[in-house]
């Protein structure tokens, strides 16, 4: 169980919650299995209550921490390890993930992802997504709803639709208030996200198909006929077999491809016509 430091509190302007419950850190251990060989990288490692049980059982770790104060803290703390512990003081949301692609090794990626950076921090990890195995994360639970949603419910939305284009989605556990200090106002809970290697509807232009779901989403009470009005007319979605009068959680990610992908072609004709 990890004590806080002296004279040390959680900041909220960084979302900090430091987890403490040793049950649900075990848990999280073996969910994750991290093994020797493994390049694990820790986001936001707080106090090492996580970082403690993976360097144990991996023996190296990377970790990326904004709290400049925290950063002596796991410096002093994991010391034995020398090398094998490796702190990079930055904030996640800018940090490029090539930077620590050593080897042939792909990452394993963990946090404890405070709420108001989660859902950017994801898509930024989706954006790197060929460098890693998988990520573990602890999050409100509402995010993780969110990202495992399915077509037609409320929690559908953009984030779930691209996570689920680039990974599986496997929510694992939930994590009560009281497992933190300080302890927050809701449930969190654990998810598994694993990239494909090839995804099940692979888009001609996975960056078109971002525009269009982003686009879609809007404003969510609105029909796709007028939400996606600039991208495309009701006559083309009838023509791809889309009703235009449907709003836009009641597409499944094929649709949204089938979407994409018509765009794509429409774009590249009118290039090979401008020549």
């Amino acid at each position: 169980m990890s004590k806080k430091p002296v004279g040390h509190r959680a900041r909220k302007r960084f979302g900090q919650n430091f987890l403490h419950d040793a049950g649900i850190i075990r848990r999280i251990i073996r969910s994750i299995a991290p093994r020797e060989d493994d390049h694990l990288v820790e986001i936001g490692p707080g106090l090492g209550a996580l970082t403690e049980e993976l360097l144990a059982e991996a023996g190296a770790l990377d970790a990326i921490e904004l709290d400049r104060d925290l950063v002596p803290v796991l410096r002093t703390k994991f010391f034995n390890y020398g090398e094998r512990f490796r702190i990079f003081e930055t904030d996640a949301l800018k940090f490029d993930f090539n930077e620590l692609k050593q080897d042939g090794r792909p990452l394993r990626v963990v946090g404890n992802l405070p709420y108001n950076i989660s859902t950017p921090l994801i898509f930024h990890l989706l954006s790197h997504a060929g460098l890693i195995r998988d990520m573990h994360f602890m999050l409100q639970k509402e995010v993780v709803d969110r990202l495992a949603a399915e077509p037609g419910t409320s929690d559908y939305g953009r984030l779930g639709i691209m996570t689920q284009y680039h990974c599986r989605v496997d929510p694992l556990f939930i994590v009560p208030p009281g497992a933190f200090d300080p302890a927050p106002k809701v449930d969190s809970a654990i998810v598994r996200l694993t990239p494909y290697d090839s995804p099940p509807y692979p888009a001609k232009d996975p960056v078109q198909l971002e525009l269009v779901v982003r686009t879609a989403f809007g404003q969510r009470r609105k029909t796709l006929r007028n939400n996606l009005r600039t991208l495309l007319d009701a006559d083309e979605l009838e023509a791809l077999g889309i009703d235009p009068g449907l709003r836009p959680e009641r597409l499944t990610l094929a649709e949204f491809v089938k979407i994409s992908d018509f765009l794509s072609d429409k774009q590249e004709s009118r290039h090979n016509g401008a020549e």
